[in-house]
């Protein structure tokens, strides 16, 4: 069971340290039909507001709305894009466990 983390909680971790925080993001999203899409961004809120209102990935824009269940940071665009790569070859079960570890750590 994935367990639903509002955005706003998760990006209040992001504004306690500030400036100190890496600008990029990989990040999974819960589509209406329960796939999961992983996907990276420097700007989480405005990714997550582009895949509701169907402008972000092609993939979700047909199994709107998608709920935030996942965010890491990376140091850097590469090092999220390799991370990104890691988890989507990860089996559904393992990216499950990824998000229920998330909401643990909040």
């Amino acid at each position: 069971m994935l367990v639903n983390i509002t955005l706003s909680a998760m990006l209040s971790q992001n504004h306690v340290m500030g400036d100190a925080f890496m600008d990029w993001l990989i990040y999974i999203v819960e589509c209406r039909d329960g796939s999961l899409y992983t996907g990276i961004t420097n700007d989480l809120q405005k990714r997550i507001a582009s895949h509701n209102a169907g402008t972000g990935a092609k993939y979700t824009a047909a199994r709107r709305p998608v709920r935030l269940v996942y965010r890491e940071h990376a140091a850097s665009r590469s090092a999220a894009s390799k991370r990104e790569i890691t988890i989507k070859r990860l089996p559904r079960k393992a990216k499950q466990e990824l998000c229920v570890t998330e909401f643990s750590s909040l």
